[in-house]
């Protein structure tokens, strides 16, 4: 395993357990809104404290951009971005389904991700050029070869600024001939289950970075292709994001572009 990665996933999996340990006490918890609908718990907080930690031990020259405590460290080759819980609001309504994203970037370019499942203990992980796993069993996308009964991920926006509007004309036109569509509540599961097949796509709009960059590269070392809604390369930017198979991506954006265009 690349040594990045291996001590990305320690990381992860201390976080995990951080976060189990609380599952069954968040009537004890401090809970506070950074926004209308979107929460923060000192679980959050201690989770990403724990990451930040110990990659630092390893990488004290590493800068850092955590959802929490925004940038640390300074300049540098080295990114870390990290999601220390995401599905908050899963967790704090007892609803299993959230996890522990990390990836990295150097000069720009995603290296390494894991997104870490700590109900489930799965553990996805990727380094560029290297594929990626589950639980350290190589992992590929879904055979689907068209959208004829895909089954698709996404994210219902909630927040004023999120355009629910053009969310439904999108929903209007992927759902149709598909086997259904789910909304779990993790971007970050949610593209590691396009990365190991049990989502043949995934679409959501206005995710940051620390939502879907480990997704992200999972999907595409598991040979899958991902992009925003008008099929170009600007979703770390954006927060819009389209992953799916190499065949099923295709037809989405085919059916999603004339959305954008008029948009």
């Amino acid at each position: 395993m690349h040594p990045m990665l291996r001590k990305a996933t320690d990381a992860a999996r201390e976080a995990g357990e951080a976060i189990r340990h609380y599952a069954n006490k968040v009537h004890k918890l401090n809970i506070q809104n950074k926004d209308q609908n979107d929460f923060v718990s000192e679980v959050d907080q201690q989770a990403e404290q724990i990451i930040v930690r110990h990659l630092q031990r390893a990488y004290p020259d590493h800068a850092f951009f955590g959802e929490e405590h925004g940038k640390q460290g300074t300049d540098s080759d080295y990114e870390w971005i990290i999601d220390p819980l995401d599905g908050t609001t899963n967790f704090l309504y007892g609803i299993p389904q959230y996890s522990v994203s990390i990836a990295l970037k150097h000069k720009g370019r995603l290296t390494v991700g894991v997104v870490y499942d700590p109900l489930r203990d799965e553990t996805f992980a990727a380094a560029r050029g290297d594929g990626a796993t589950l639980n350290g069993r190589r992992i590929r996308v879904s055979e689907r070869s068209s959208m004829h009964s895909a089954l698709l991920g996404t994210g219902i926006p909630f927040r004023a600024n999120q355009n629910l509007d053009l969310y439904l004309q999108t929903l209007k036109a992927l759902i149709p001939d598909t086997a259904g569509v789910r909304r779990p509540g993790s971007a970050a599961l949610d593209l590691a289950w396009v990365a190991c097949g049990r989502f043949d796509g995934f679409w959501e709009f206005g995710l940051n970075e620390w939502d879907m960059a480990a997704g992200v590269l999972l999907v595409q070392e598991a040979g899958g292709l991902v992009s925003d809604l008008s099929g170009d390369n600007n979703h770390l930017k954006t927060g819009d994001v389209v992953a799916a198979n190499p065949k099923v991506f295709k037809e989405m954006i085919k059916r999603l572009r004339p959305i954008v265009t008029n948009r």
